[in-house]
């Protein structure tokens, strides 16, 4: 079972998420949070499989929430819900740790896979803003230089942490570099450990921060 927080200042937004996803047998909604505040000490409480969170909320916004929950309990993963989805919000929701980001007009069908795949451990991006949000980090990042743990990588590993940058999936990069879908899978697990990243969203992150694409 995987158990979720679901926090929105709005109580017809939580109400309407609650009953969505009563109808899902693998996932309980095991509290509900008017304002960031209260959220992260939910989090604390319940330590949820994946915890779901407005950008704008009172007393806390979804992001520094979400800065709190990856620091006091890593475990649970943070998607972030919006109707904004201008690329500045989605950089700071994956900068802050979250491991997803969704807008509240996406299909219910979708909301419920992306909790299922933040909680396996995955990273998840709306279609509809995964590939102009890695546009805008390729305009606007400034490389912090490549870092001495790059050198861990091996140059497959490289290669697949450029395609991961790119916003591709598994299966694009295995028809990208002629390598099967299992093989990405593990290189990506691999390169993830040696950098000490959490997720792909944290990948891309690291990859434009540190200059790694167009190397």
């Amino acid at each position: 079972m995987i158990r979720v927080v679901v926090a929105d200042d709005q109580e017809l937004v939580r109400a309407g998420f609650r009953l969505l996803l009563e109808r899902v047998e693998d996932v309980e909604v095991v509290a509900e949070a008017e304002d960031g505040e209260q959220a992260v000490s939910l989090v604390r409480q319940y330590r949820p499989d994946v915890a779901l969170l407005d950008i704008r909320m009172p007393t806390r916004d979804g992001l520094s929430a979400t800065r709190q929950m990856v620091d006091d309990v890593p475990a649970t993963k943070v998607i972030i819900l919006t109707t904004f989805d201008t690329d500045d919000y989605v950089r700071d929701a994956l900068h802050a740790g979250a491991s997803g980001f969704l807008l509240k007009s996406s299909p219910p069908e979708r909301l419920v896979t992306a909790i299922r795949t933040v909680a396996a451990g995955e990273a998840l991006l709306d279609p509809a803003v995964t590939r102009r949000v890695i546009e805008g980090f390729t305009r606007q990042a400034v490389p912090a230089g490549p870092g001495p743990e790059l050198e861990r990588l091996t140059d497959r590993e490289l290669d697949v942490l450029r395609q991961v940058a790119r916003g591709l999936s598994n299966g694009e990069i295995a028809r990208e570099l002629f390598i099967t879908e299992a093989t990405v899978k593990t290189h990506v697990a691999r390169l993830l450990a040696k950098l000490g990243l959490r997720d792909r969203v944290q990948a891309v992150v690291y990859a434009y921060d540190h200059g790694v694409v167009g190397r």
